[in-house]
């Protein structure tokens, strides 16, 4: 179980509050093959936002995810599956309804192809239950004295979840730490040009930036590293982090600039590799460490997750990405 039960509550307010999707990940037992020729499945807990809550907790800190699921089966394994996993349930509910009369729990199908192919296929239409979340003083409470709040693009994509960021952004008035994961799925929105207004907008209320180069085309215009980190910094954040694929990753600050190379690692999945990268950004920023050894222990924990098949029960623990790292001489 590494880190996993260290999450019991230890006095008022969040290391982490997260906002965003929730779901079941069934994946495909045999690889290489499409939908259609798989026959056996196994379920997990899913979803960017959930994923990044579950990489948190495992490093040990106390975290709360702000979601919904639906009425039905799959919400109650969501919810029990997150809880075990180490984040506090208070803010996962259920909406209110039989099942079968409001949106069902979405459910979300990969085929496996590595190194680098993984399509997905996403129930989650006309609205998934975690776009119908909506502020209560209590989350608002939370997010306001939570360490770190973390919120996704896909967040904005529709109401009423879109007017809810923005009411919990203005509430935690751009504290320290507020970070926004451009994760940026076409499928979500009507347009690319809907999707940069939208980011645009939130780049106002946010201190981080999270995102690849085709992210950071929709959020600022740009594809090149180097200028995407001068544009989202030009917004006013306080770092920008661009991943770069083959070359790494580029973290900057107003003062410091920080290139990771990739570490290899044969690919399983490579669906989990943000998340798992995010959670651990969480752990390095919550530490107090240097950017360098924050982004070296993101980028390594983003290349084990993406060494397994699922994403949330694959997050590693602290000893297993300082021993990697120490392995590659990195540490």
């Amino acid at each position: 179980m590494g880190e996993r039960g260290s999450h019991a509550l230890r006095g008022p307010g969040f290391d982490l509050v997260a906002i965003g999707r929730t779901g079941v990940d069934i994946y495909p037992l045999q690889h290489g093959v499409g939908l259609e020729d798989v026959s056996t499945f196994q379920k997990f807990l899913g979803g960017s936002a959930t994923n990044v809550a579950v990489a948190a907790a495992q490093y040990g800190h106390r975290v709360s995810l702000v979601t919904k699921v639906g009425p039905d089966a799959f919400g109650r394994y969501v919810q029990r599956e997150a809880e075990r996993l180490g984040i506090d349930p208070v803010h996962i509910s259920a909406l209110e309804g039989e099942s079968g009369r409001v949106p069902p729990t979405p459910v979300t199908l990969c085929e496996v192809h590595p190194p680098d192919d993984f399509p997905l296929t996403f129930y989650r239409y006309p609205i998934a239950p975690d776009l119908m979340v909506e502020p209560t003083d209590e989350i608002l409470a939370d997010v306001q004295d939570a360490r770190i709040f973390w919120a996704t693009v896909t967040g904005l994509s529709q109401e009423p979840s879109r007017a809810t960021h923005f009411t919990l952004w203005e509430g935690r008035a751009k504290a320290e730490h507020t970070i926004l994961d451009l994760d940026y799925r076409p499928m979500f929105w009507s347009s690319a040009d809907e999707a940069s207004e939208q980011v645009g907008r939130a780049l106002d209320h946010v201190t981080i930036a999270v995102g690849n180069r085709e992210e950071c085309e929709v959020a600022v215009g740009e594809t090149d590293p180097q200028r995407a980190a001068d544009a989202l910094l030009d917004r006013g954040l306080e770092l920008a982090v661009v991943k770069q694929g083959p070359r790494g990753v580029l973290a900057a600050t107003r003062d410091e600039r920080v290139e990771v190379a990739p570490f290899p690692m044969e690919v399983v999945n490579g669906l989990g590799a943000g998340d798992a990268f995010g959670g651990a950004l969480v752990h390095g920023l919550l530490a107090g460490w240097d950017l360098r050894r924050t982004i070296e222990f993101a980028n390594v924990a983003g290349a084990i997750v993406a060494g397994r098949l699922e994403c949330s029960t694959a997050m590693p623990t602290t000893a297993e990405v300082e021993s990697a790292l120490a392995a590659a001489g990195r540490l």
